[in-house]
């Protein structure tokens, strides 16, 4: 299990799908803050009144978080923020579908025919929870940002 907490090469690709999926994830929803608060009242677990005020903040969360661990900075912060959400989508999703909800997930797009909760969607959600947790764990620091700018200059060989 530390070989592959430490594999530089599955961290990479792991860090590069979940970072750039946070990023796409978040565009649509930044430019439709109204039409994200609607997908989110879809789900009826958040309070009345509530819904546009978390659909203006999350979607930042989501994009800042997604560069972090795609560049490498505030990597540790960034992996748990994704790995809560991740986790809270997760439940928001199999909430819906015990409930039977007929509903858009709201993940990509806010156009109400694509992304529909599903059995389909859970799965991906439970991947997107269980990579994000596999970077919070993950010990490699190659083609991290933040580990290129904590080197002691006089550890730099010439």
């Amino acid at each position: 299990m530390k070989r592959f907490l430490e594999n530089d090469y599955i961290v990479i690709a792991v860090r590069v799908f979940t970072g750039m999926l946070f990023i796409v994830a978040s565009v649509d929803k930044v430019s439709l803050p109204d039409t994200f608060a609607a997908s989110i009242a879809n789900y009826k677990i958040i309070p009345n009144g509530l819904e546009l005020s978390i659909a203006t903040v999350l979607p930042w969360v989501e994009l800042l978080s997604g560069l972090g661990i795609l560049a490498g900075v505030f990597f540790r912060g960034s992996a748990l923020i994704t790995s809560a959400l991740s986790a809270v989508f997760l439940i928001a999703v199999a909430s819906a579908l015990a409930r039977g909800l007929d509903i858009a997930c709201g993940c990509f797009s806010q156009d109400p025919s694509v992304g529909r909760v599903n059995w389909e969607k859970l799965v991906e959600n439970v991947v997107l929870t269980a990579f994000s947790f596999y970077l919070l764990f993950s010990k490699s620091d190659k083609f991290k940002l933040q580990s290129s700018l904590r080197q002691n200059p006089a550890q730099k060989t010439v």
